[in-house]
Order: C-alpha cells, then sequence, then structure tokens
C-alpha cells in the first residue's frame, strides 16, 4: 500500500468503527470502503441474521471437525488458558500473535495450535467443506464465502490484516459488527490486531431455526388471540364524496421554526459543507469537508471514553455524553485529550487529517447504535 493510500485511510466506530479512504478530491468517487479497484462494494453490506456463537464445553473449547477453538473467562490470561488446556503457553500465544502474559477480554476467542481432547458429545457438525482460513488484503475479495445454514456450520476463521478493523470485516462478510463482536468477544471499542484470527458468524438463511422450539400438547403457553377475533373494528364513517373537505391548513414556515446553531443540542465539530449525508447501515454519521489542521471542537459537555486506533495507528475520538450518548471523531490528527478527561462544548480536541478532500467524519450514537447527527447539531 503506497504511502499516499495509508494518509488517506479513515476510520469509523460502530459501537464501533469503520474504515474510510479517499484517493480522488470528488466527493462521489471516493472509495469509502477501503476496497480501491477492486471492483466490488461492501456499502450495501447486508444486516443478515447470524445464529448465536456454540457454548463451550466445561474447560472454555469449541470443537469443529476442522479446527478447535478456546474462549476466554474473566480475568484469563494466555498462559492460564493453556494450562487448562494442558498446552504449551509458548505455542498458544504464538499462534494468536499475543504474548503468554496477555490478560483477555471475557468471551474472546484463541485459535488452538492443534487439538486438545475432544467433549464427549463430539465436535459440532459441519458443512461439507471444512472452513478455511481466509487471509485478505483492502484490495482483495474474501478468500471463501460465508457459510449459510445452520448454527451448526463451522465458520470461517478470518487473520486480521494490517489496516483492518471490526467494521471493516464485518462489512467484508455481510455480518452485523455487534455480532463479529460478540462471536468473539471483542471489548467495547472493537479493537482488533493484526493478525488475530476472527469467528466469522454464521447466517442463518432460514430465520425459523432461529425460533422458539415447538412444544408439545398441553407444556406450551396457548398461542393468544388477535383481537379482531373477539371484537370487529370499529365501523368507518367516511364523509360522503359530495361533501367539501376542510380546509387545508396553512403550511408551517419552517424557517421560524429552525433551531440556532447555539440553542442546538451539540455544536458541529467543524465548520464545512457536509461532503456526505448519514445514511443507516451505509454511512452512521457525517462527513464534513475542512482543511487540514483545522481545530475539532467537543459537540457537547461529557468525558472521553476511549481513544482507539488500527493497525496502522490512526486515531479515533469517543467522548461520552449524559443520556447514553456517545460521539465519534475520526479522520483526525493531535488528539489532545487521555481516557477520562472531561471536556466542554466547544473545546478544541484534535484537528482535521490530512487528506484529498481532508474532512472529519462525525457520529452520534446511542447505546451501541447510530443515530442521524442532524437533528443533534440543527
Amino acid at each position: 500500500m503506497t504511502e499516499h493510500r495509508r494518509t488517506m485511510r479513515l476510520l469509523l466506530v460502530g459501537s464501533a468503527v469503520a474504515a474510510l479512504a479517499a484517493c480522488t478530491t470528488d466527493p462521489s468517487q471516493l472509495d469509502w470502503d477501503l476496497r480501491p479497484d477492486s471492483g466490488l462494494s461492501t456499502s450495501e453490506a447486508a444486516r443478515s441474521v447470524t445464529a448465536s456463537r456454540p457454548a463451550p464445553d466445561s474447560r472454555g473449547v469449541i470443537s469443529y471437525p476442522g479446527y478447535q477453538v478456546a474462549v476466554a473467562r474473566r480475568g484469563d490470561t494466555v498462559a492460564s488458558v493453556a494450562a487448562r488446556l494442558g498446552l504449551p503457553a509458548e505455542d498458544l500465544a504464538r499462534a494468536n500473535g499475543l504474548s503468554p502474559d496477555t490478560t483477555l477480554n471475557a468471551g474472546a476467542v484463541l485459535a488452538l495450535p492443534g487439538r486438545v481432547s475432544e467433549p464427549a458429545s463430539g465436535p459440532i457438525a459441519a458443512p461439507a467443506a471444512v472452513a478455511p482460513i481466509a487471509t485478505t488484503s483492502l484490495g482483495d475479495a474474501p478468500a471463501a464465502a460465508a457459510p449459510a445454514g445452520s448454527a451448526g456450520a463451522e465458520p470461517i476463521r478470518h487473520k486480521v490484516v494490517r489496516g483492518e478493523t471490526a467494521f471493516s470485516v464485518a462489512r467484508l462478510y455481510n455480518v452485523t459488527t455487534k455480532s463479529l463482536a460478540e462471536w468473539n468477544g471483542l471489548g467495547p471499542d472493537l479493537a482488533i490486531r493484526e493478525g488475530q484470527i476472527l469467528l466469522i458468524p454464521v447466517v442463518v438463511e432460514d430465520r425459523s431455526a432461529l425460533a422458539a422450539p415447538v412444544t408439545q400438547p398441553g407444556a406450551g403457553s396457548p398461542t393468544p388471540e388477535p383481537p379482531s377475533a373477539a371484537r370487529p373494528l370499529p365501523a368507518e364513517n367516511p364523509a360522503p364524496a359530495s361533501q367539501p373537505a376542510p380546509d387545508t391548513p396553512a403550511s408551517p414556515e419552517l424557517a421560524q421554526q429552525r433551531t440556532s446553531a447555539s440553542a442546538a443540542r451539540m455544536a458541529m465539530p467543524v465548520q464545512g459543507e457536509i461532503i456526505r449525508a448519514y445514511v443507516p447501515n451505509r454511512n452512521e454519521g457525517i462527513d464534513i469537508g475542512a482543511p487540514a489542521g483545522t481545530p475539532v471542537v467537543a459537540a457537547a459537555d461529557g468525558t472521553v471514553a476511549t481513544i482507539t486506533k488500527d493497525t496502522e495507528q490512526v486515531p479515533i475520538l469517543i467522548l461520552r455524553h449524559p443520556d447514553n450518548l456517545l460521539t465519534v471523531y475520526a479522520n483526525v490528527d493531535g488528539i489532545t485529550l487521555a481516557k477520562g478527561d472531561a471536556v466542554k462544548r466547544g473545546q478544541p480536541v484534535a484537528v482535521v487529517r490530512q487528506g484529498s478532500p481532508s474532512f472529519v467524519h462525525f457520529e452520534v450514537r446511542k447505546g451501541f447504535d447510530a443515530v442521524d447527527p442532524m437533528p443533534y447539531v440543527q
């Protein structure tokens, strides 16, 4: 990857993070999915229904015919997981690009360098072909398609390469970032590391497979009777066709109702033209064009929730606000804060990163979910 392309990278976070890149000054031609010249866009990433990750056995092992993984418990290190499974700590650490003393998130997945003893029930049933480890670059298609069908299908294993984020991997396989995080025990900042093995959630094509099992007669709750079956809908009394319609009220004057910028719930992080609007499931924020080096300010009072980076050390700032709100500032440099710092609305927190065009990606999140920022800043 050229140095120019490295400097054009933007990350999104999506309860979480998205990787973006720009290779031209025309916003309509920007490669928002970091897949230059591939001819394959991930902007239509489906919000597919995925199965839950299978429960591990008493040791924390999930066994598939083609491979096994270990699921970390609270307080585990690589060494403690290795000891529980009777594996050399150095081998387990090397297989996952970690050191033996690395502390793991609860629920984090470790690829096992070899098979350990099988559970009494045997490995989880898998499809005919064993899923390979899919290693991709940002310009390549996935090495294999995500398996479809049942919760017992053997997931693809994806090896993280430089520059990828949880969001970009999720979009690569058309699964949600939340599902990817749940399957792999990712932390709240959704951080992943180069060389990490991720399990890709299994997409369930037959959604009835996720439905509650059918109970025997008398064993379950009776199906409630729809209200319309017990009581007919009220009769409608439409006005006769000959009766004149009531006068149409005058249209409100929207200009008189518009909230001034100073009275808006949040401030714009920079002043500039919005070069890309919020689109649910496509662009989970707004992109605001501004010259490189322009100060980026906090949209509202709050505290620094986290400062995270991608595998190329490009920073992302996330601020926490009252009412379970988060704001995300990506494609920035020169962050002047540390985790836990208090910030005031309008306080400079970073500067716009160099780019062509240069811009700030700004998100508002309510809990895990991205929402349209415009009602907050208008």
